[in-house]
Formats: C-alpha cells, structure tokens, sequence
C-alpha cells in the first residue's frame, strides 16, 4: 500500500466518523456515559458522579495522537525509550496546563482549555527534546532530531484536536454565535449545515440559554479544517519534507484558531483580541522563528513498516491502555453536574 492511499484510507475513517458525530453528538443524550453513586442523603436517594462523553473523547483523541506520534517518531529511528520519556514529560506539562490556563483566562475553575495546554506544551518542547537527549542520549547512542520531532508533534496534535472537539459538541462548549446574529455571507455558507443543542445541562443551555437554536457549526468546522491539514502535513511528514509540514499545520491551524473565535458566542476572556488568539499568533511566530534557526532536518528517510510495527509492542500497548484510562478519568469527572438515583427491586421478576 502507498503511502498516498494509506492517508487516504486513514482520512476517510476519520471523516466517517466525524459525519456521524455532527449528527448525533449535539443531542442530549451524548453528554453522560453514566453516573456513579457515592452517597445517599437523608430521603434514602442517593447522590451521583456523573462520567461523561466529553472525557471518553478527550481520552480517545489524546490515544490517538499518542499512537500516532510513536508511529511517526519510530518511523524516523527515535528508540521507544526515549519517545516514552518525551511523552511523559509532554503530558505532566500539558494536562495540567489544560485546567491552570483555563483557569487564568477564563477565571473559572472547573473547565479545561486545549488552547492553552497546547501552547505551554509548545513552549517546553525543545526543552522537553534536550532534556531527554540530555538523559538517555548517550545510553541510546541516539539524539532525537529538533524539527522532524516538531513536525510529528504538529501533525499529531491536529489530528487529535479535531478529534477533541467531538467532546466539546457533547458538552456544548466552545459553540458558535446563533446564525441569525451573523452576517448575510455566514448565513448564506452555514445557514444549510446549522448545529442545534438539546439539553440543559449543556453549556450553551446554561451559560446563554441558546439550546434549540441554530447556531455556527464552529466545533465542526474546526474538526474539518484541523484534520484536513493535519492529513496534508502527515502526507508531506511521510515525504521528508518536515518543515514544510510544520509550516502548513502551524500557521493554517492556529491561524483558524484566530478566526474562528469570530464567530464564537461563549466567554473567551476580556479585550478584543482573546488570550487565546494571542497565544495562536505568538504560536505562530514562535515556529517559524524555530525552523529559521534551528538545523532543518537531520533525517533522511522514513520508515513507515518500522513506525507501524511499534504500535504492537506490548509496552506501548499498555501505555497507551492506562493513558486513556487516567485521562478519562482526568476530564470526564463531570464537576459542573450532579446527579440523584434511586435503586428497587423489580418484584415481578423476584
């Protein structure tokens, strides 16, 4: 198989998969997986914790950028050893910046920000690089390459946070501005493919009662548009050209960032630039000043049967088992709702 035809079939799972979630997700029954009893009150109900399909996605799309960020690293000759020590390091950086950020922008202190968690772990990962070089290079008699490692982590961040912003739908967080408060051109473009909400428990229900509306597909668009470049740059990646696809996935994903929070209802922070969209462009500059003074490549080939051979390696097998149950646990502890249950017999069947 081609490397061409393998992105191709890979884009096409994901796309099958994002169709049927713009449908589904934005429905009421998509935002808890179920709810846990952990203490009964004086009327004998008891009190729940509710588990929710925005953390079975998170988790999922953080799986799936790990899994591929091993492909792509063992692809180019980095020893698992040391893509282990990097991702551990990435992801004791990112998860909590995820809620630290959130909470400074945001002010709130029960939601998470991908943006921000992004840019810090943007910010540490040449330090991330040396330190692990620093560490096991000379046992390894290997040092991970800077811009081909960046370029991995580019691609590989694009496809998982079009794959994440499933879980916002499921939430109904980071919606869009209701369409008919949009321009005659927005109206014209979206007005056939509107998102519409149920349920009041979902964010835009209760922080701008704007459930049963029809909105922007913001979460939708940004899916597409994430995954379409993030398939582009992986094609160029598996092509040696790993500026070229750090350029492209860089500069289109968080130039869209900057853009799509136009079209944004829900609170990004004060001023008219966002933080966030500060942080895009900062994020912007921050690369492309990157691939000017840092070595272009120093490497020459890669190995696709060797990336794909190390995803059925028993560690990282495991690895990747208990990274999406610790993250599933991290962000799908629904902190905002609650729950009350209540258990009977069913005495015709006793």
């Amino acid at each position: 198989m081609t490397i061409g035809l393998l992105v191709v079939c890979f884009g096409a799972l994901l796309f099958a998969v994002l169709r049927w979630a713009f449908r589904s997700l934005p429905r009421e029954e998509w935002q808890i997986i179920a709810s846990v009893p952990v203490a009964k009150d004086e009327s004998g109900l008891w009190r729940g914790i509710n588990l929710t399909y925005y953390g079975l996605f998170v988790s999922i799309s953080v799986v799936v950028s790990l899994g591929l960020m091993i492909v792509l690293l063992a692809a180019i000759s980095v020893p698992l050893k040391m893509v282990f020590a990097m991702m551990f390091l990435l992801l004791g950086a990112c998860l909590p910046s995820a809620r630290i950020v959130a909470r400074l922008v945001e002010k709130k202190k029960h939601t998470f920000t991908v943006a921000g968690a992004f840019f810090v772990g943007m910010l540490v990962v040449p330090g991330l690089i040396w330190a692990t070089n620093w560490a096991l290079g000379s046992w390894m008699d290997f040092r991970i390459p800077m811009i081909p490692t960046f370029a991995a982590l580019a691609v590989c961040y694009g496809i998982g946070e079009g794959i994440g912003r499933l879980a916002c739908i499921t939430f109904g967080c980071c919606y869009g501005k209701p369409l008919h408060c949009c321009g005659p051109f927005v109206r014209r473009v979206l007005g056939a493919y509107p998102m519409v909400f149920s349920g009041r428990t979902k964010k835009i229900a209760y922080e701008s009662g704007m459930d049963g509306q029809a909105v922007v597909p913001i979460q939708a668009l940004t899916s597409v548009v994430y995954i379409t470049v993030s398939l582009a740059g992986l094609l160029l990646f598996l092509n040696c050209r790993f500026v070229a696809a750090l350029l492209l996935v860089m500069v289109v994903t968080q130039g869209w960032r900057v853009i799509s929070e136009t079209l944004r209802a829900d609170y990004r922070g004060e001023g008219s630039l966002s933080a966030y969209q500060v942080m895009s462009l900062l994020a912007i500059c921050y690369v492309v000043a990157l691939t000017i003074f840092l070595p272009s490549s120093e490497v020459s080939s890669v190995h696709l049967n060797a990336g794909l051979a190390a995803m059925w390696d028993v560690p990282v097998i495991l690895f990747l088992q208990i990274v999406w149950l610790l993250v599933f646990v991290y962000t799908g502890r629904s902190t905002v709702t609650s729950s009350t249950l209540s258990f009977h017999v069913l005495q015709d069947r006793v």
